[in-house]
């Protein structure tokens, strides 16, 4: 029985979609699974064993659906949902199953501050109702992200140790999802041990003046100069993540990387905190409770809409370096 799952992005979303394509290879009899994303997104996908091939979003729509024709696909698993997905089943004619992305109650949740989402009803439980009638099941173990030789990255190169060092994901999608640079030092400089800031380069600057900042600790940026894969490798290694509501989040906790992670303007109630079914303690929420403005929205915006910005300016620095160096004890 061959599949095609698709998930064009974004980082996250893709990673949390792994356990839907380990469960369908190992419990239909035969499987075949094909995976179709972004171009950007695709190393996320194509080193693991349970794909057979992976198929890129390009340019020409006309060329990508001739060639996803040629395979003859029994099934398609729509795990994005919407514009380009709809006209994607329909060219292709494949019986399909779509994943339920939960948009009115989300709209309801940030337009009016009623949550009528299901209780811990966690992303990767709607992948999982998408191929319910399939009889695929969970197997309530966490997502695995695979790394190829070629994107290991040697930390004995800068001097660090494996699970001696604090990795910090700088940025974020959007600005309302991140901690303001001068509580991001503030944080950083209560904490003891070599530092490796990651992300991409629109995060070297806020990395640079982290640097500046914390002249008398060992920190290390790579902001905007590694692979996705690279900076998962270094995740992996870290002793703990500080992180936003970011991807490499989610790719911490396909690992046993303990994760600390700042919530702004998002919330872990929308179903998108790191998802750890075996191993509760990994991962540590904080956000400021008891605004009435909070969430605004279910990504992000670039500023504050209310100008306050009060979900991450309200943070408590020492809250957040405390639970890091609890995690790093423990």
């Amino acid at each position: 029985m061959k599949f095609l799952v698709v998930r064009f992005s974004s980082i996250g979303d893709i990673v949390l979609t792994e356990s839907v394509v380990r469960c369908i290879k190992e419990q239909i009899q035969d499987a075949e699974i094909h995976y179709l994303t972004k171009n950007s997104f695709q190393d996320l996908v194509k080193y693991n064993p349970n794909v057979t091939k992976t198929h890129v979003l390009s340019n020409s729509w006309k060329r990508l659906i001739k060639s996803l024709q040629i395979e003859k696909f029994d099934y398609i698993i729509d795990l994005h949902n919407n514009l380009r997905t709809k006209r994607l089943k329909w060219a292709l004619q494949t019986k399909s199953f779509s994943f339920p992305k939960r948009n009115i109650e989300k709209y309801i949740f940030t337009r009016f501050k009623r949550n009528l989402l299901p209780k811990n009803e966690h992303v990767v439980d709607r992948y999982f109702s998408t191929v319910s009638r399939l009889h695929v099941k969970n197997d309530s173990l966490p997502n695995r992200l695979y790394i190829n030789q070629e994107n290991q990255f040697d930390i004995e190169k800068i001097g660090l140790a494996k699970k001696g060092y604090l990795a910090v994901a700088v940025g974020a999608q959007f600005n309302t999802k991140k901690l303001p640079v001068e509580k991001m030092i503030s944080v950083l400089k209560k904490c003891h041990l070599p530092i490796v800031l990651l992300g991409n380069q629109n995060d070297d600057h806020a990395a640079q003046q982290i640097i500046e900042n914390l002249k008398s600790q060992s920190t290390h940026s790579f902001c905007g100069k590694l692979s996705l894969l690279q900076s998962a490798s270094l995740v992996e290694q870290s002793a703990v993540l500080l992180t936003h509501d970011t991807g490499l989040m989610h790719i911490a906790a396909c690992f046993e990387t303990p994760i600390v992670s700042v919530w702004g303007n998002t919330t872990p109630a929308f179903g998108m905190s790191a998802y750890t079914p075996t191993r509760k303690t990994q991962a540590v929420q904080i956000e400021v409770k008891g605004l009435k403005c909070r969430p605004c929205s279910k990504i992000g915006y670039h500023s504050c809409p209310k100008g306050h910005f009060s979900c991450m300016n309200l943070q408590d620095e020492k809250i957040i370096s405390d639970e890091i160096n609890k995690q790093i004890e423990n």
